[in-house]
This record gives C-alpha cells, structure tokens and sequence, in this order.
C-alpha cells in the first residue's frame, strides 16, 4: 500500500515538507509506504483546456506533472501539500492540480485524500478548502485528523514548536492508512467501489 505525498512549496526543505514529513511518519506507523513528491520551484503551466491529454493520456507541456500521473495511479492516497499564499494554495501547487486532475489519466475514484497546509499566521483555512475541492469532484473519501491539517510558522524551526500542528499531521497519517487499509481489506471481501450513477452534464445557461 503506497500513499503519493506532493510538495507545492517552492522551498523543498520548508514548512510544508516538514508537515508532509509528519504525514508519512503516521502513514509508517499505520503500514504504508510514503513517498514525497516536490514540484520544484521553476514556475509551472497552467491547464489550457486543449483536451489534447484526453487523447494521449499526458499533457503537453512535459514536466513534473506527467512524472505525477503514474506515480497517482500506483497509490492508494493521496496528500497535496501546499504554502498559504494570499488565503490560497501556491501557484505551482494550484497550477500542477488543475492539469493533473484535469487529464482523465488517473482514476481517483476510491483513492483516500487530504492536504495540507502551511502559513505563517492566517488564511489557512481557504485554502485548505480550496485543496479538497479536488478530492469532491472526483470521488475520493477525504481523510481528516483532529484538526484543520494546517500548521504555523515562517521557518522549518518556527514550525517545529507548533506541537498540536505536528501531532495534527502523525494523526492525518495515521488516520490516513487505517482508511487506506480499510478499502484493501472490503476490496478484498469483495465490496468495489461504486460507479457512476450517470455521466449526465447538465449546464445552468441554456
């Protein structure tokens, strides 16, 4: 059982990773591998709707995110990690999830998900929010822990002493794999997850 850990801070070794380091600690602790991706800090591409992935099963522009899309479909979780910039996820963060999500390479579908945050004093929450809406519109359980998954701090060494943000992150892991675990073993009992009810689009402006 693997879980896929994305960092989205442009600084490798910085407070989101650090967070994602505690994530994979609680994910160890449960029995599941954790691998952590960093996007890097070279700016990333926006999607582009060309649809050109729909068809060829990558996107065109060739970077980290075609690296992410075999790396997805292996794992069983899913955790997106990210800075707070101005209340929202990072640029590189938001830019690699919208292509991701958007080529219909990876099924999502009954893969656990979380993200998680890191700010120095505010607007945690938004884009905590603005992470999940990932995992809602493809039909992916969210994990949660026993708190907002944030922590706080303008350096790694800052970040340390937030001890409850710390314990939130082990916890997120663990809870993480007990659910991850959970599907395996009804999978395994013969209980798939669920399909579509319909494909059906509906637009509001007629």
């Amino acid at each position: 059982m693997k879980a896929l850990l994305i960092n989205g801070s442009p600084h490798r070794q910085g407070c989101t990773n650090l967070a994602l380091e505690y994530v994979a600690k609680g994910l160890a602790e449960g029995g599941v591998d954790a691998q952590i991706v960093w996007l890097g800090s070279k700016p990333l591409a926006g999607c582009m709707a060309c649809n050109a992935c729909r068809k060829t099963g990558r996107c065109v522009h060739d970077d980290v995110v075609n690296e992410l899309i075999p790396l997805a479909n292996e794992a069983d979780g899913i955790v997106i990690g990210s800075p707070v910039h101005y209340a929202a996820a990072s640029g590189q963060v938001t830019s690699a999830m919208h292509r991701l999500f958007y080529t219909g390479a990876v099924d999502w579908s009954g893969k656990a998900g979380a993200s998680v945050v890191s700010c120095r004093r505010g607007g945690a929450s938004a884009a905590f929010d603005q992470l999940n809406k990932y995992f809602t519109i493809t039909g992916m359980p969210i994990v949660s822990s026993y708190y907002w998954n944030q922590i706080h701090g303008n350096t790694p060494e800052e970040a340390m002493r937030d001890e409850e943000g710390l314990a939130t992150m082990q916890q997120l892991g663990l809870n993480m794999a007990w659910l991850i675990r959970c599907i395996k073993a009804g999978r395994d009992a013969g209980f798939a997850y669920p399909g579509r009810v319909h494909n059906a689009k509906t637009n509001f402006i007629r």
